[in-house]
């Protein structure tokens, strides 16, 4: 017994020979999660080290029209160059989400949420005299 194909089981145009242009065809959508994931990824390999205590970083993301704007929260260890730090988090994440989700990425804003001291060995709260 041979079971022939059904029309809604056939690619659109296949019957009538034509080629169905990319328009027509349908897009891929990547879900605002999974950018999150994929910009905390990127933050966490810019950073290089976590300081000891310190929780990896985090991302919230909004997608509109193929823009993703991304908000990334981070923990850095102190002393460092806190402003070359978060520059190179923001390039590494929008190089990462453009290349692996196929988005631009006009806006990357870090937000350093606490920083551990060496001298206090990253467990110590509060200030330092």
């Amino acid at each position: 017994m041979s079971v022939e194909p059904t029309a809604a089981a056939e690619a659109p145009g296949a019957r009538s020979g034509r080629t169905v242009a990319p328009g027509e065809r349908g897009a891929t959508q990547v879900a605002d999660r999974v950018v999150a994931k994929i910009a905390a990824q990127a933050a966490r390999e810019a950073i290089d080290a976590l300081p000891p205590g310190a929780e990896p970083p985090h991302a919230w993301v909004v997608v509109h029209h193929g823009l993703a704007r991304v908000r990334v929260g981070l923990e850095l260890g102190y002393p460092c160059d806190i402003g070359a730090r978060c520059g190179a988090v923001r390039r590494q994440v929008a190089r990462r989400v453009e290349t692996l989700a196929g988005m631009r990425v006009p806006e990357v804003a870090v937000q350093v949420e606490r920083l551990h001291s060496a001298w206090a060995g990253g467990t110590a709260r509060g200030r330092l005299r």
